[in-house]
Formats: C-alpha cells, sequence, structure tokens
C-alpha cells in the first residue's frame, strides 16, 4: 500500500522532499507506520485504530495539515482517502514536533486494502 499521488503534485513534492520515493504506509508487526517525507512520522499501533472508512470527500490541500484537536491530513492527492480513528491517541511528528492522532485522513492508492489491514474494523 503506498500513498497515492495526483500527477500534478508529485514534482512538487520531490521538491519540498515529501515525494513518493520518500514516503510510506506499512504495517510493521503491531503498527501502522506512516511517512510522508521528513514532514510526517507515526507508528500507530493497530489495536488503536477504532474505525477506518473510506471517504468521498476530497480534501482541498495536498501535504501534512492539521484541522485541531488532534485531527490530521497527510494526502498527496484528493481521492482514495480513508479516515481513521484512533483511540486511545497515538503519538507522531510533523516537521519535527510530537503530535497526538486522534483522526488521520490519508490518500491510499488501495482504500481497501488499508481498511482491512485494520483489524478492529
Amino acid at each position: 500500500m503506498r500513498l497515492r499521488y495526483d500527477s500534478w503534485f508529485v514534482p512538487l513534492a520531490r521538491v519540498f522532499g515529501v515525494g513518493p520515493s520518500s514516503s510510506t504506509i506499512a504495517v510493521d508487526g503491531p503498527d501502522l507506520h506512516v511517512q510522508m517525507g521528513w514532514a510526517f512520522d507515526a507508528a500507530i499501533p493497530l489495536a488503536s485504530v477504532a474505525s477506518a472508512t473510506a471517504i468521498a470527500k476530497s480534501p482541498l490541500g495536498r501535504g501534512v495539515h492539521t484541522r485541531g484537536n488532534g485531527v490530521w491530513v497527510v494526502n498527496a492527492s484528493g481521492t482514495g482517502c480513508v479516515e481513521l480513528t484512533i483511540d486511545p491517541p497515538a503519538k507522531a511528528r510533523a516537521a519535527g514536533f510530537g503530535i497526538t492522532l486522534r483522526k488521520l485522513t490519508l490518500s491510499v492508492d488501495d482504500p481497501e486494502a488499508l481498511i482491512n489491514a485494520c483489524p478492529r474494523v
């Protein structure tokens, strides 16, 4: 499973160090590891993923951004988005700063694979 990139965004993402070659979404033992270059890094315990849902509403921006209160978006596309509800919240890093994740929306190349990787769903 990989982060989904809109073709127009790839060159810009590479310039900023968050391109496809520096991004990962993978199950690593008991954790879901999510990385977007230097801008975002999280190891979310799969046992903490309370729900994983495909969403049709497209985030307008691209990159790593927050809506506040532990709600984060890591996307390089407006399609293929999955929203994870994380309970208990998980720790992560955004731009080198420690953050708390309560919800995380990801743009992924295979939304069903991500949903199926979350055992509590």
